[in-house]
């Protein structure tokens, strides 16, 4: 059949049928800050679901909706079961939402911070509690070493992330 007789529709129908976004089997672990990112993109979506609805146009445009009900879904889900995680600030050892520093073998030195899988930019000095790098680190203290993708590291320094709790949870 010749491309002429098709519909647009089709291709725009296919475009909005879009997955879910994977949401991780790992509990909702979030910092402070955390949970104020994810409430901004839930805030983000409902503002992106209403102007899909207010334009009027999802006919021709269902990508626009598409996205927006899969993002609000998303952002919903993970808002509600978002767990904030109060740190001991008393500890000397690693904790969730806290930040460490350690010596790889090799002589480089690098600094992350420990935080929830929504928030974590390695990037930006961040990786999520369930990275095999927070797992080889978490509960340890200044001095220890891990062993970290197949190499020691040693930790020089942890500094603990004061939890400002917010007002809403």
């Amino acid at each position: 059949m010749s491309v002429a007789f098709t519909k647009e529709e089709d291709y725009e129908s296919q475009a909005a049928d879009l997955p879910d976004r994977p949401v991780s089997t790992h509990p909702n672990l979030v910092t402070p800050e955390g949970l104020a990112a994810i409430e901004a993109a839930l805030a983000e979506a409902r503002a992106a679901y209403g102007a899909a609805q207010a334009s009027g146009d999802v006919q021709t445009d269902r990508t626009a909706m598409a996205r927006a009900t899969r993002d609000l879904r998303y952002w919903s889900s993970r808002r509600g079961s978002a767990q904030l995680v109060e740190t001991d600030p008393a500890s000397d050892r690693l904790q969730f939402g806290g930040t460490v520093t350690f010596d790889r073998e090799d002589g480089r030195r690098q600094t992350y911070r420990i935080v929830g899988e929504d928030e974590a930019d390695p990037k930006k000095g961040s990786v999520a509690y369930v990275s095999p790098l927070a797992q080889a680190l978490l509960g340890k203290a200044v001095g220890e070493t891990a062993v970290v993708a197949g190499g020691e590291v040693e930790i020089v320094s942890i500094a603990p992330h004061p939890v400002k709790t917010p007002k809403a949870l």
